[in-house]
């Protein structure tokens, strides 16, 4: 649904906002096992169509327990004492916000279901409203949110079609040079694979040496053979031409919510918000 004139962090409808259905876990826990496993770790889902010789290990580096996923998901649950909220939206390096708090940004192609994965992260707090626009390339500007006091995160403008024509002006001195940076979130469209302005951006991210992650979004939009192939091709690119990303993708799906939680987990961790009993499967 597409509002004219919709700011980020205002609430669109009257009435009690509505919370998907698996936003939580507690509502998982509810699902048969089969159902609640590639929810929970959407990897597992295709290990069964691998070879044996093929090494999942580094699909599974950061594969934390249920405990710590439901600990990281009070985060993500605004609360009169830990207020999620919409701070504010810059178009250039003097118009960012100086937050002390760690912060995470979330970058992509244009389509790639940026907004949509955010919305998803923040589900549980429906009133927080991210702008999702079935025009590609509608994130003009970064827009910041403020998670309490654990963490900021922001919703960078897309690549791409449509692309801002000062983007580059804008994005990169906000990745080169943002202090409370602590982790990038470069999100690929698994159902088309890696394209070559992803690898352009791969690249940028790679030149400022800065810890960023691939986020494999879409994983609901293709079936599993083509889906293989295209993480797998990522994969390699991964490990052969990068030193700052983390060797892990992150599987997503924002329509059915596999690995939400996961994803959920992962930034409470990095932002330095929780502390994890358990971060692999050894």
């Amino acid at each position: 649904m597409l509002w004219s004139g919709f700011q980020p962090g205002i609430r669109a409808l009257s009435g009690a906002p509505w919370v998907h259905k698996l936003a939580s876990l507690q509502q998982v826990s509810a699902l048969p096992p089969h159902e609640v496993q590639p929810l929970l770790y959407p990897f597992t889902k295709l290990q069964a169509y691998l070879d044996r010789s093929v090494d999942t290990t580094q699909f599974q580096l950061f594969h934390p327990g249920v405990g710590d996923m439901l600990e990281a998901e009070k985060l993500f649950q605004s609360s009169a004492t830990h207020k999620i909220d919409y701070f504010s939206s810059a178009e250039r390096m003097d118009h960012v916000p100086q937050l002390k708090q760690p912060e995470v940004c979330f970058i992509g192609r244009s389509n790639v279901g940026k907004s949509s994965l955010i919305r998803g992260l923040f589900s549980l707090s429906p009133e927080v409203e991210v702008r999702v626009s079935k025009t590609p390339g509608h994130t003009k500007k970064m827009n910041f949110f403020k998670v309490g006091r654990a963490f900021s995160l922001v919703d960078m403008p897309g690549y791409g079609y449509r692309t801002p024509k000062d983007f580059v002006d804008m994005v990169e001195p906000y990745l080169n040079s943002r202090k409370n940076l602590v982790r990038t979130f470069l999100l690929i469209d698994v159902s088309v694979g890696l394209q070559k302005i992803d690898q352009i951006a791969l690249e940028m991210c790679e030149e400022f040496q800065r810890p960023y992650v691939v986020v494999a979004t879409k994983i609901d939009k293709c079936g599993t053979g083509k889906m293989l192939k295209n993480l797998m091709d990522l994969q390699e690119v991964v490990q052969t031409q990068t030193s700052s990303c983390f060797p892990q993708p992150m599987l997503v799906s924002s329509l059915n919510f596999n690995g939400i939680y996961l994803l959920r987990c992962f930034i409470a961790h990095v932002t330095g918000s929780i502390q994890l009993r358990r971060t692999s499967q050894s």
